[in-house]
């Protein structure tokens, strides 16, 4: 086990006076189980309840009384009940409307107990099966590991504490730049992580990307409630990689027969199980942001190292010094996409990028984030200002006097005159500061600015 970002938001959630029911959100294979089990040792009792298991749903599905459903899970765990704090853990919850419907009496009738459910195919369950206890849990996201998660369980404590804190030495940037991309190539499912942590063999580490994938394939049965929908869910988790961060269409997407309604089902049946986001654009400036899902959206998969895998870039990656250069850049985006969504602990964050689709002057920005009520542009890019002209166009137009470059240099700070003679402030920050950038911006925006002149 090594620590996670979610661990400190458990902490809070357990000493909450007014705490719901937990929902955990994620992927198979993310690490909820193994998360919930390492919180279950700060307390007096844990009953660990995993719904596929038959004789599991049948406690929920004869008890209504949350008391009696308690005593008869000691009995089937056979543990003895011990005075003091009870934590349950509804794994692959799911698999049973009825244990999802008791999750309303543990808030009302037993608040003293803490609960937490999860459920990989949750959100493909809701609506056709299950009815939710609405205002009576609360939710969180588990997704893969970030870098700063990474630095922890590969050893490098210190680097990870200093990477938390915004208290790195500039010296130690090469260092850094190295670990990342070392990231980069085994991405941050924790199976992997683990494995890399262990043997240090990339090579390797192709046997557990295989063993995900075909976990990942194994479920379409799950995934899909009919024969053609399976095929094309399939055809996505076996040729959609490579696509990876790129604007598509659904129309006979990566060369296959399927037409666009078909290929839009899959892909959203694949999007509630978390495997992928479909990232839409947005032509807005300023918050609040409106996606158009009319238009062609960028393919998100949950993990970079799955894609550099089962797409092919690993040697090219392996052997680049700036992994801005790899695939016209699109595995440095797909990766700051992924440290971005890691940021949120939130269940319905999105990542968007910004486009202008005029005549003659069409635009692009990799991504828009908010920070602090201001709608912030970042780009994913080596090299001369002059390649920014996107980013220029952004910030013509936009309400805040501050843009994000991340590139594989050292931190620096530009002041940039465009065209209107409007000034903004380019913060240009190294890859691994992505997964802590709201507070690097925090940090660095609070000691560059003025009273007089605020950043933004």
């Amino acid at each position: 086990m090594f620590n996670r970002k979610i661990s400190i938001f458990l902490e809070q959630w357990k000493d909450k006076q007014e705490r719901k029911p937990l929902i955990l959100r994620g992927a198979r294979q993310v690490g909820k189980t193994t998360v919930v089990n390492e919180f279950s040792k700060q307390f007096d009792n844990y009953l660990y309840l995993n719904v596929e298991r038959s004789i599991v749903a049948e406690l929920f599905e004869k008890s209504d009384e949350i008391d009696e459903l308690v005593r008869a899970a000691f009995f089937l765990l056979n543990t003895a009940q011990k005075e003091g704090t009870l934590l349950i853990f509804i794994d692959e919850i799911q698999f049973s409307p009825k244990a999802v419907a008791l999750l309303r009496y543990f808030y009302e009738d037993r608040p003293d107990i803490f609960v937490i459910a999860a459920g990989s195919l949750l959100e493909s369950f809701m609506g056709r099966h299950i009815s939710f206890p609405v205002g009576r849990v609360e939710y969180a996201a588990l997704r893969p590991c970030s870098f700063v998660e990474f630095l922890s369980a590969i050893g490098e404590d210190q680097l990870s504490v200093g990477l938390e804190n915004i208290a790195l030495p500039a010296a130690l940037h090469q260092k850094l730049l190295k670990l990342f991309n070392e990231f980069v190539l085994v991405g941050g499912m924790p199976e992997a992580i683990r494995f890399y942590s262990t043997t240090k063999d990339l090579v390797a580490l192709g046997d557990v990307f295989d063993n995900l994938l075909t976990a990942y394939t194994d479920d379409i049965e799950k995934y899909a409630d009919n024969k053609t929908l399976q095929r094309v869910v399939r055809h996505i988790l076996n040729h959609g990689w490579q696509y990876a961060g790129e604007r598509i269409k659904f129309e006979r997407f990566a060369n296959s027969p399927y037409k666009s309604r078909e290929m839009g089902e899959a892909m959203r049946v694949l999007e509630k199980a978390m495997l992928i986001e479909l990232s839409y654009p947005t032509n807005s400036t300023s918050l609040p942001v409106f996606q158009d899902v009319n238009k062609s959206p960028k393919l998100m998969w949950l993990d970079t190292g799955l894609v550099n895998y089962f797409a092919g870039f690993q040697k090219e990656l392996f052997s680049s010094e700036d992994i801005s250069d790899v695939w016209k850049g699109k595995i440095a985006e797909h990766i700051i996409g992924q440290e971005l969504i890691a940021l949120s602990l939130k269940v319905n964050s999105k990542r968007a990028y910004w486009v202008r689709d005029v005549r003659n002057s069409q635009a692009e920005v990799d991504f828009v984030f908010n920070y602090n009520g201001s709608l912030i542009p970042i780009e994913v890019k080596s090299g001369h200002n002059a390649k920014l002209k996107s980013l220029h166009k952004f910030m013509e137009s936009a309400d805040c006097n501050i843009a994000i470059r991340f590139w594989n240099q050292a931190y620096t700070i530009d002041t940039i005159t465009l065209p209107s003679s409007k000034t903004y402030t380019l913060y240009n920050i190294p890859f691994y500061y992505a997964c802590v950038l709201d507070k690097f911006l925090e940090k660095q925006i609070r000691s560059y600015s003025s009273p007089a002149s605020p950043a933004l």
